[in-house]
Parts: C-alpha cells; structure tokens; sequence
C-alpha cells in the first residue's frame, strides 16, 4: 500500500513537473494562463451563472490540455527524427490545429457570455474617453514616447527613428481599432476591430519582428494618438 501510495504521488509530482516546464518553455502557454486568470476574474466580477461557469472552465481546461499535448507531440517527434520529414511537420501541424480549435472555441464562448454583461461598460468608457480633457491622452501619449525611449535606451539601441522600437503596424492597427470604436459606438463592431487588430499583434510577435514592448507601445501609441485627434476635433 505504501509502495502504491508514493507511486501515486511520484506520478502527481511528475504531472506538475511537466505542467510548469510547459509554462516555462512554452510562450503560448504563458499566453493561455495569463488569459484564462483574466477571464476567471471577469467571471467573478460580472456574476456569471453556474452553467456558464463550467463552460468557461471546460473551454479552459481544454486550451491547456490541447496545448500540453501538442507540446509532447513536437518534443517526441524531435527525439525521433533529427531531419526534415514531411510526415513529422504534418504531426506538428496537427497538434498545433487542435490548440487553434480549442482556443477559437474558448475565444467565441467567451464572447458569448461576457458580451451581454460587457456592452453597457465598453459604450459608457468610449464615451468617457471621447469627451474626457485632452491633456490626459497627451500625457498618456509623452509617457508611451518616454517609455519607447527608456527601453531603447535600456536595450542599446543608438536610433530611436530606425530598428524595433516601435511598431509600426501595431500603431497603425491600435489606430484604425480606435477610429472603428468611435466612429461606430457598436461594441460588436468594436470588437471586431479590436480583433482584427490583436491579429496584427500576434503576427509581428509570431515572427519574430518585434517583442512583445515594441507592440505594446506601438499600440498604445496609436491608439492615444487617434483618442487625441478625436478629442481635439470631437468626431
């Protein structure tokens, strides 16, 4: 019995051994925590009901089940073959669309429930940032454009003009986000915006052209600076 027993918790030691080298070594991971404790906070705040509760820790649960395996997946198919074979990035390429399914859906369910309790404090804050004194979104913007200048600075970058810091299309998509957002005063199409605009996020992440400071402040630049322009002309 004793035998069974520390076999047993051997076995939950190894799980949890495996659960935070994945956190550790996996930046989508990281992503999917960060996320799901945001959206386990909201569900908290906004009093979702039981069944919705469950939902959203099954869609959970599922992201980081999808996401353990596929990382297993891509360490086994390493150790077996050391060359390129189109059998082994098909694997890859598998267990990595089962991780996009499981976070669509989780994506789409959140939508679902949250959308409702969200609409009424996403049109009362774009009508407050809109009407809001201009010299806040201006000392938001001169804090982005310090910060740009610290991390480069910090980082040893000799040009501020030339190189990561910042992103360009991230500004550009934080812009076009916050015209949408104004102009429509639609939270469903505000999301959309919002989504298309995490895309762009994700795609100069996801190929290395950017870190995650260079998006971040290129967004945040350019979404402070079309608040600004709207503020100022009162579109």
């Amino acid at each position: 019995m004793k035998t069974k027993n520390r076999s047993l918790l051997k076995s939950f030691n190894y799980a949890i051994d495996g659960i935070i080298y994945v956190l550790r070594s996996q930046r989508n991971m990281r992503i999917h925590f960060f996320v799901a404790a945001i959206v386990l906070g909201a569900s908290l705040v906004l009093n979702v009901s039981r069944l919705e509760f469950m939902a959203l820790l099954f869609a959970i649960s599922l992201v980081f089940i999808t996401e353990l395996i596929n990382t297993a997946i891509e360490f086994a198919i390493d150790v077996v073959t050391t060359t390129f074979d189109p059998l082994a990035k098909i694997a890859k390429d598998v267990a990595a669309a089962a991780v996009l399914v499981a976070s669509l859906n989780a994506v789409f369910l959140g939508y679902l429930i949250f959308f409702k309790r969200l609409n009424p404090y996403t049109l009362r804050i774009l009508q407050a940032v809109r009407h809001s004194p201009i010299h806040i979104t201006c000392i938001g913007i001169l804090l982005v454009i310090l910060l740009s200048i610290a991390v480069k600075a910090w980082t040893g970058e000799k040009s501020f003009l030339r190189g990561g810091m910042i992103s360009g299309h991230s500004a550009l998509a934080g812009c076009l986000f916050t015209a949408i957002a104004f102009i429509s005063n639609n939270v469903l199409i505000a999301t959309l915006g919002f989504l298309l605009a995490l895309l762009v996020f994700h795609s100069r992440m996801e190929y290395g052209i950017h870190s995650y400071i260079e998006v971040l402040t290129g967004a945040a630049l350019g979404i402070l600076v079309t608040a600004l322009i709207f503020q100022l002309f009162h579109l």
